[in-house]
């Protein structure tokens, strides 16, 4: 009974993302490129919003921290993947599986609530303009903040905590290019029908809720936009409809990956990889080429650099 509840796989060899070495090649160059162009694109915003004074707004307050996010989890699988694309054998530990685990969802899901938060900012601000001071001052969007990173790791502790109470016993091929709940929770040697069932719920519905609740809400806001004659009318439009792009790219490949029972498709490593790689480098950015006054800003902030 002893040996039983003991995990005894020290390792996990991950399959990869695919194995014909011309698109490993594609893969690499076009990851490669991505980081080299939009990561420090996303440094850019950061150190844009917090030199600029005339960006303390609540939107971008938020806008830094979402890219901050979004380059901190660019780093938890990218990267190893580019080393492991040229590996012969990819060989992840028992403990690194587990931390690359949770970061994964601990970043995620401060990111999906932060999108959340995004979305309650706009509806104040648009909605309900004469309490936007008072509803959304410094102290509440910090306290938001404490909170969507507190909800982030609540999220991330409960994927892990159960997974660790499974025992792995061989075999150790994981089917994918980083360690992810659905791949890991198959190579455990019990049932883990009652374990799915809880990780389903815990990831997949709180994603669902929150991608239909924030459609709802942008709905509710668009409407509302459409009805008056203020003069920021096109710009509430164009901010609006800028968060609702970074929805669905956030939380369509989430909704595919983990609402659904942990059965395999074909497209579930090319999923991944957007989510996982492609689309958390491209989000800030996104935000940015649709919101004039940043890319005013970070216009001034190189060009200052380039003078001194």
């Amino acid at each position: 009974m002893e040996t039983e509840n003991r995990t005894v796989v020290t390792e996990f060899i991950l399959i990869g993302l695919t194995q014909s070495h011309d698109i490993q090649r594609l893969v690499f160059v076009l990851s490669l490129i991505f980081y080299i162009i939009i990561l420090p694109g996303n440094i850019l915003i950061i150190l844009t919003i917090k030199s600029d004074p005339g960006l303390t707004a609540p939107l971008y307050f938020f806008l830094g921290n979402l890219a901050f996010l979004d380059a901190s989890y660019s780093f938890i699988v990218a990267p190893r993947m580019l080393v492991d694309i040229f590996s012969e054998k990819k060989i992840i530990s028992y403990k690194a599986c587990i931390t690359q685990l949770f970061f994964l969802h601990f970043l995620g899901g401060g990111e999906g609530l932060l999108l959340v938060v995004m979305a309650f900012d706009r509806y104040i601000a648009i909605c309900r303009p004469l309490h936007y001071s008072t509803v959304m001052s410094p102290r509440a969007c910090y306290v938001m903040l404490l909170a969507l990173w507190l909800g982030g790791f609540a999220h991330s502790i409960i994927q892990v905590v159960l997974i660790l109470r499974l025992p792995f016993c061989g075999p150790n091929h994981l089917d994918n290019f980083f360690c992810d709940v659905p791949q890991v929770i198959k190579l455990a040697c019990t049932d883990t029908f009652a374990v799915e069932l809880l990780m389903v719920f815990n990831s997949g519905l709180l994603t669902l809720v929150c991608f239909l609740g924030l459609l709802t809400s942008y709905a509710v806001i668009l409407c509302h936009v459409h009805r008056s004659a203020s003069e920021g009318k096109n710009k509430a439009i164009s901010t609006c409809t800028t968060h609702v792009i970074i929805i669905f790219l956030m939380f369509g490949p989430a909704i595919f990956i983990y609402t659904r029972p942990f059965t395999t498709l074909s497209a579930d490593k090319v999923v991944s990889f957007f989510h996982t790689v492609i689309f958390p480098l491209m989000n800030p950015v996104i935000y940015t080429l649709r919101n004039q006054e940043v890319k005013t800003s970070m216009k001034k902030l190189i060009i200052r650099h380039i003078i001194c």
